[in-house]
């Protein structure tokens, strides 16, 4: 049996820089079912430049004249913080994961003993980077956003070399815009990297409602990763582009349903629709009185329901054999 899809809700940096905020992301993730809740983990100076520009949905959800940096520097969290977030998520029975974004943040969350480490899209091309979390030998998961084909098989080569078994790698397909245009979206791509890879993949959803993510776990996605706040209409660079918590416990449940509505591919009837069979079926019956000795012909006689007679499959061998006994209109006939 498919093990069942890990959803990761994706709280990221919509704590706004605030552990009490945090800690309330992770109810909201709990609360809706989430297998794990995802932060950030970084060092604002030691990821980003004072020449970095922001992204264009950036200047739109945050004040257009602050820099890049003195933007993620609001939204850092300490590593004193982070322990404190991720004892709150074992008492809240949640996996607690962030995404390292630079060398001394992966130092920090193998220290506290993560499991699973999470390669966000920019760093894809980054090759220190790689060969540092390939060297961890962890369960990996790579989101692919603005990556090529060649690129994304380029970091696989890297993780491996370095020492992850590509069997612990699953690779997230992903559109970095926020929130992603449906037709950006690009699906079927996921398909394409799990056959030219061959490996597991997942995916990490940027669009505004829960539609392709159920999609995605009906083209075989294992891991979906979606983005969800407190508020939609807090300052900050991603709330305006995550799920509120309604709607997050809206996605975990529509996705729980698609699992169950999957089954195991063997067509078969289903327990609960055996009771139906004789009900909507047909059986061969006269269609008008016969009497014995009459041949059953195409006039004679027809199928109606229940089913619980000669399956009107046999239609053919029926014809031509004489009645043994009369027959009144309705009733089943018996050889």
């Amino acid at each position: 049996m498919t093990d069942p899809v890990y959803i990761i809700a994706e709280a990221g940096v919509n704590h706004n820089g605030s552990v009490g905020l945090a800690k309330k992301l992770v109810d909201v993730a709990a609360d809706a079912g989430a297998d794990a809740v995802k932060f950030q983990t970084f060092k604002a100076d030691k990821v980003v430049s004072k020449y970095a520009p922001k992204a264009d949905y950036q200047k739109l959800t945050t004040d257009s004249s602050e820099s890049q940096l003195d933007m993620v520097r609001t939204l850092e969290l300490s590593q004193e913080h982070f322990r404190e977030v991720a004892e709150y998520c074992y008492c809240r029975k949640i996996v607690f994961l962030s995404t390292p974004f630079d060398f001394e943040s992966i130092d920090f969350l193998v220290d506290i003993g993560l499991d699973v480490f999470k390669i966000p899209s920019g760093e894809i091309t980054n090759l220190p980077y790689l060969r540092k979390i390939g060297s961890l030998g962890k369960k990996l998961i790579m989101s692919t956003g603005m990556a090529t084909l060649h690129e994304v098989g380029g970091a696989l080569e890297i993780l491996t070399r370095s020492g992850t078994d590509k069997a612990n790698i699953t690779v997230l397909h992903c559109n970095t815009e926020y929130p992603t245009r449906m037709e950006d979206v690009n699906l079927t791509a996921m398909i394409t990297m799990e056959k030219e890879f061959n490996v597991a993949i997942g995916y990490s959803d940027h669009t505004l409602g829960i539609e392709v993510p159920i999609a995605a776990v009906v083209l075989g996605a294992r891991i979906i990763e979606k983005h969800f706040t407190l508020d939609k209409n807090m300052i900050g660079p991603d709330h305006g582009a995550s799920l509120n918590p309604g709607e997050l416990k809206d996605m975990v449940k529509a996705i729980r349903n698609i699992e169950k509505a999957m089954g195991d591919g063997v067509k078969d009837p289903s327990s609960s629709e055996l009771p139906n069979i004789n009900i909507v079926r047909k059986s061969i019956v006269a269609a008008r009185d016969i009497e014995k000795g009459e041949v059953f012909t195409e006039e004679n006689i027809t199928a109606k329901r229940p089913g619980t007679g000669i399956n009107p499959m046999m239609w053919d061998k029926i014809l031509g054999h004489s009645a043994k006994r009369d027959f009144s209109a309705d009733t089943q006939i018996e050889l």
